[in-house]
């Protein structure tokens, strides 16, 4: 019982020391938060295409994630943290125009959380407008690869 207890302890500690190490790494914070932004607007692209039924519920979460996510994303990027990365050195030497298109993107999702889109066309008209704001970000400041 005793050998349970210690491995399930030893588990929950290696656990605990990943985030640890994730949370100190900016570039992995950075394209977790990328991955969020990007699975939530396939939830939308999918609503949007007719691929999946519209789903308040999936609009509404997806909405959230892209406002929260794109919120906390321009602090992830501290002097020194461009190595390993497809961020373009220029977002280091423009910091206050990543910043503003940031902060584009969630004025973009938040407003279309107050007027949630309610059906598959408004969906793709939301997703029009959030994928623009993307778009000229990624032209900026994304390394082509």
């Amino acid at each position: 019982m005793k050998l349970k207890t210690i491995a399930l302890a030893i588990a929950v500690a290696s656990i605990g020391l990943g985030a640890v190490s994730a949370a100190d790494n900016p570039v992995e914070i950075r394209e977790g938060l990328m991955k969020k932004i990007g699975g939530s607007m396939g939830a939308l692209a999918g609503i949007a295409k007719g691929e999946k039924p519209y789903d308040e519920a999936v609009v509404k979460a997806s909405l959230t994630t892209i406002s929260e996510s794109i919120k906390a994303f321009p602090d992830q990027f501290p002097a020194g943290s461009e190595a390993g990365s497809e961020a373009s050195p220029k977002i280091w030497e423009n910091m206050d125009d990543f910043k503003a298109k940031a902060a584009k993107l969630g004025a973009d999702a938040d407003a279309q959380l107050a007027q949630l889109p309610a059906d598959q066309a408004s969906v793709g008209a939301a997703l029009g407008v959030i994928g623009k704001s993307c778009g000229d970000c990624h032209q900026s400041y994304r390394v082509k690869k």
